[in-house]
């Protein structure tokens, strides 16, 4: 898949002969392959396994991971268009899907050292699972309140702690872990770890029972005495403050990505069924406040994409994306929302039912506005850098 891009000053929404092959590759796959497995996965919250070598070979494992390292070889751009795809039929499938490539691809892309990245990324790209984990019970929006500990041991480090609220936990063999050198340095003795799931002292424990995503696994991860080599230090000791907060600003235009699609998977069966539904004796599409409230969700969904589209070009452009990520996130959450609500209420008494798709659209809209930094937090970073700008 070559890295090709739109022409500098195009709009935003409109994409290369390669962006679109791809994205059309993608739906057309979530259709087939995805979807008849959706209803049996949530009601087993449970994740499919046969479909993550499946994944693989369409390249959803490494999408912007380069081909020397078994990747696709495309760009930040197209993991959006993928993870929106995804999203429109299933979240949960475009949660794994966005992990992998957000919050596990990118630190080893951006930090790993060459051995780090030969040893791990083929891997990764050929469907090995990956998995982020930075929160504890004490750390949530205060993520450097962790407590995990690492302490050098010859050549190796020994870990001791539990992670909390792990996305891919269930499924992953590889964990992008955040644990403290020194809790005396306080953010400044974070440094960043790659543990192996059958890394000796390594557990993974309780997985969460979900109110949305719930085929996603959520686990927690137990380290007592967990060893990882001297080598698996990714980035520098010290610096994982910086592996994770920039690790972060790529991840949430993922979730803003995600929120996309599920609006629009949601408006899009609203849409269908509104032309269906007979009231009055006409479909109540035909009814105008009927038809003004689609017009307002179908307006807030397109500036979504818009904010997570700019988002993701000016990463590929290695523009500053901190501030215009957190908008997305920020607001396609608060979207999703909206959207997925209506679209419950426009099918009446059918959208609160299991009988249709609109409910767990809606259910699944609502953790955007909390992982990967909750609503608060965003607000936070972009008031930050927004009083910050001269």
């Amino acid at each position: 898949m070559s890295e090709m891009t739109v022409a500098a000053g195009s709009p935003l929404t409109v994409l290369s002969e390669d962006e679109a092959m791809f994205r059309d590759a993608v739906r057309e796959f979530a259709e087939a392959e995805v979807k008849p497995l959706v209803e049996q996965m949530e009601k087993a919250a449970h994740y499919d396994l046969s479909l993550i070598p499946k994944f693989a070979a369409l390249g959803l494992m490494g999408i912007d991971v380069d081909m020397e390292y078994g990747g696709a070889g495309g760009s930040f751009f197209m993991t959006m268009l993928a993870v929106e795809e995804l999203s429109a039929v299933d979240a949960s499938t475009s949660v794994l899907v966005d992990v992998q490539n957000t919050l596990v691809n990118t630190p080893f892309l951006d930090w790993g050292s060459e051995t780090l990245k030969q040893r791990y990324l083929p891997r990764l790209a050929a469907g090995t699972v990956g998995a982020y984990a930075l929160s504890e019970a004490g750390s949530g929006s205060d993520a450097f309140a962790l407590t995990t500990r690492a302490e050098q041991d010859g050549d190796d480090w020994v870990l001791t702690g539990t992670k909390l609220w792990i996305t891919n936990g269930g499924e992953a063999d590889v964990f992008v872990l955040f644990a403290t050198v020194d809790p005396s340095k306080g953010y400044k003795g974070i440094t960043a770890f790659i543990v192996e799931r059958d890394f000796d002292g390594f557990t993974v424990g309780k997985k969460e029972d979900k109110l949305g995503i719930r085929a996603s696994s959520t686990t927690e991860l137990v380290l007592e005495q967990c060893r990882v080599p001297g080598a698996n230090v990714l980035g520098e000791v010290g610096k994982g403050y910086k592996v994770a907060i920039e690790t972060l600003n790529v991840g949430r235009i993922g979730i803003g990505a995600q929120m996309i699609g599920v609006a629009r998977g949601a408006l899009h069966a609203t849409r269908q069924y509104v032309q269906e539904r007979q009231q009055f004796g006409k479909p109540i599409a035909d009814f105008q406040a009927v038809q003004f409230q689609l017009a307002q969700a179908a307006t807030e969904l397109e500036a979504g994409r818009l904010l997570v589209y700019n988002a993701a070009r000016l990463r590929d452009a290695k523009q500053p994306y901190a501030k215009e990520a957190a908008i997305a996130k920020l607001y396609t959450a608060q979207m999703a929302e909206r959207v997925t609500s209506l679209c419950v209420e426009l099918h009446g008494g059918y959208g609160f039912t299991k009988e249709y798709a609109v409910e767990k659209y809606y259910r699944d809209a609502k953790i955007g506005s909390i992982y990967e930094g909750t609503s608060n937090m965003q607000l936070q970073t972009i008031a930050k850098l927004f009083l910050g700008e001269g």
